[in-house]
């Protein structure tokens, strides 16, 4: 059974940092991601960012800001979050699929494997 779950989520001022996680098991993946579902945006995630054995991607309003990695097993997908800003505030997923196209890695629709998502929240 495939398990994605996140942690790391909660509560920090502007400018601070948090770290994200997601542990998966169950399967081997190609291709990891994070999106966000932001407050008002209820019925779409956002792509953040995504990690495959040679790629790495970022969404405009992560990059410099945000990184994407894995550990040495690749089984857990890291987001470290710096310089974070009232507009970050959203709940996170992590996402993963078994295949990679490298024209669909923003795409929500593509990954077959979600996390439970962890709340994220930056005061002003």
């Amino acid at each position: 059974q495939v398990q994605l779950v996140e942690s790391g989520g909660g509560l920090v001022q502007a400018g601070g940092s948090l770290r994200l996680s997601c542990a998966t098991s169950g399967d081997t993946f190609s291709i990891y991601g994070w999106f966000r579902r932001t407050p008002g945006k209820e019925q779409e995630r956002e792509f953040v960012a995504a990690i495959t054995t040679t790629d790495i991607y970022y969404a405009d309003s992560s990059k410099g800001r945000f990184t994407i990695s894995t550990d040495n097993g690749k089984t857990t997908v890291f987001l470290q979050m710096n310089s974070l800003k009232p507009e970050d505030t959203a709940v996170y997923y992590c996402a993963a699929d078994r295949s990679y196209t490298a024209a669909f890695y923003d795409r929500e629709a593509f990954y077959d494997y979600w996390g439970q998502g962890t709340q994220v929240t930056i005061s002003s």
